[in-house]
């Protein structure tokens, strides 16, 4: 009669068992060595860099193309800001004929200029200076389309101005329109556009703007209206953050405002905000082919109302500023967390890849590039009084161009 081992296993199969088990152990320990090896090896590479920017391989030759900005291995939001007055801008208000006067700081009379020379550093690699024919090959027989409100219409000024001095004066164009303009790279076949749809989402301020927020109202279920013109476009770049950031609840209305406005909603601007960028998420997923389009998110563009944030108990909004904020990691309450998460989680849900750029980080030390009191305001600049009282008129919204928009731009081509 054969001996029951009652659910022991014989020792030669338990031997077999710590054997096999002890060899996958090995071989997982050797490929972590292995990736963590190379990891080591490409941030350590990545951060070698030469005093003037550009990266030295391997070799010792510098090679900008070996190690460019990589999302992968380097986070574009770790990094300080350098001066560097020897790396002049590739443009100034005065000499690029495409900028709103809202932007035009120094022709507005600006008095100082050190904010033109900062230059975005990230820690762990370098981020190549913008080479605008590099761009205009990136685009050669494409359209690029920014999309969004004011802040997203200076990220597309800020290409224009980088790329056009190298066009010739014959091969190029504006058409500025009331939602859609276009400029044209006719030599290139290419075509860098702006339209503007502040929340995306089609409200009753899209062209004629409400100035009360109180009174604006929201289709947070539709994006039909705006979206037909975003079609057949080979890059786009959406945002909308800052009209979300009045302090009081958004108006929200689901069906037509044929229908009129009434049975709207109040709505916290969190909530508010998911619902329509749920909206603008399920038109992308459902209409955008990504082997033919590349679809970008901006990330919140940070406002500075508040110097005691930043330690300048005597300051007016963001007026005085100067210089940059070189505390690590200094965040403000012009950057509302909330939107960011929203925004992480909304994006992260769906199918259509959608590549980030997150210039909320490195833009939140900037207290000292916005346009402050060398802008417009109603289409008109403003008075000598209303410069004087940069408490209520001072706009610490907007940037100044040239300025971070352009980062923003060296960030985005490097996607490219």
């Amino acid at each position: 009669m054969m001996k029951s081992y009652r659910g022991k296993l014989p020792l030669p199969i338990i031997v077999g068992i710590i054997c096999v088990l002890a060899f996958f152990v090995f071989l997982y320990n050797q490929r972590m060595i292995l990736l963590s090896s190379t990891y080591l090896v490409r941030i350590s590479t990545c951060a070698r860099q030469s005093t003037d920017g550009t990266r030295a391989g391997r070799d010792g030759m510098e090679d900008e193309d070996k190690l460019e900005y990589d999302a992968d291995i380097c986070d574009i939001s770790d990094g300080k800001w350098v001066f560097n007055r020897s790396i002049k801008p590739l443009y100034s208000d005065r000499t690029c004929p495409y900028l709103d006067k809202q932007v035009s700081c120094v022709k507005n009379g600006r008095p100082d200029s050190n904010y033109r020379y900062w230059h975005w550093q990230p820690d762990e690699c370098s981020l190549r200076r913008f080479n605008p024919e590099r761009a205009l090959k990136k685009l050669k027989g494409k359209r690029l389309l920014f999309v969004g409100d004011s802040l997203q219409r200076g990220q597309w000024q800020s290409f224009v101005c980088l790329v056009e001095s190298i066009i010739p004066d014959g091969q190029k164009s504006m058409k500025r329109g009331r939602a859609h303009s276009v400029f044209k790279a006719k030599e290139y076949n290419a075509t860098i556009e702006f339209y503007w749809a502040p929340f995306l989402v089609e409200s009753n301020s899209d062209l004629k703007i409400v100035g009360d927020p109180r009174k604006r109202i929201l289709k947070v279920d539709s994006v039909a209206k705006h979206a037909k013109h975003w079609l057949d476009v080979d890059f786009l770049v959406f945002n909308t953050y800052v009209w979300w950031m009045s302090g009081l609840k958004i108006n929200s209305l689901w069906g037509s405002f044929a229908n009129g406005e009434e049975g709207y909603e109040a709505l916290d601007a969190p909530i508010a905000y998911r619902l329509a960028l749920k909206t603008w998420a399920n038109w992308v997923d459902s209409t955008i082919n990504p082997n033919k389009t590349r679809v970008f998110f901006t990330t919140m563009s940070p406002t500075h109302m508040r110097p005691v944030e930043w330690n300048n108990k005597d300051g007016i909004k963001c007026f005085n500023e100067t210089k940059p904020v070189k505390k690590r990691g200094h965040w403000g309450s012009g950057s509302d967390k909330r939107i960011m998460h929203v925004v992480a989680d909304v994006l992260g849900k769906m199918k259509v890849p959608v590549t980030i750029l997150n210039v909320t980080q490195l833009s939140e030390y900037r207290v000292d590039a916005h346009t402050k009191v060398y802008t417009e305001t109603g289409g008109k600049l403003l008075t000598d009084e209303q410069k004087a009282d940069p408490l209520h008129h001072a706009d610490c919204i907007h940037w100044c161009l040239p300025g971070v928009p352009d980062t923003w731009n060296q960030i985005f081509l490097s996607f490219l």
